[in-house]
């Protein structure tokens, strides 16, 4: 598919975000990679396993102006069927444990973003200031990449 941009026509890019539990860093930068990739990026969000959206990385996106409240978690299978242009795994695990995707032409780019949801703190303070850093890296990382590959922005 074609998107109108501006002066020429730019293809529909596909890109495939896969974690554990599809829960938070990848719902984080799926919501990012959707901003910034505007309708030149059509963005799939995935894990090896699937838990639900964390309900503060809900909060941290709403904090930045984006909402990602409508977002599912949803397993890899589901998405084996498409040809996808970009694979980013964003955490070890999910590289680890990543099944063959038929999307040969994908580049595949791994970065381990750091978990918050793995801080293990009763202070509320430090549990929404440690989301907050890692939604501030993905955010640095999606609209860098972005821009790299002239997707949007």
């Amino acid at each position: 598919m074609l998107k109108s941009n501006s002066y020429y026509l730019i293809p529909m890019k596909n890109i495939l975000i896969l974690c554990t539990g599809n829960s938070c860093r990848s719902q984080i930068a799926h919501g990012y990679f959707a901003n910034f990739g505007k309708q030149n990026l059509k963005v799939y969000s995935a894990g090896v396993e699937t838990h639900g959206v964390n309900t503060k990385a809900i909060a941290t996106m709403a904090d930045d102006g984006i909402d990602i409240s409508d977002h599912t978690s949803n397993h890899v299978d589901e998405y084996l069927h498409i040809a996808f242009d970009y694979i980013l795994t964003v955490c070890d695990k999910a590289q680890e444990n990543c099944p063959h995707i038929p999307s040969q032409t994908a580049l595949r780019i791994h970065h381990n973003f750091t978990d918050p949801s793995k801080l293990v703190s009763k202070n509320e303070e430090e549990i929404k200031a440690a989301f907050a850093a890692t939604r501030d890296e993905i955010k640095e990382f999606a609209h860098a990449f972005v821009e790299q590959h002239q997707i949007g922005v």
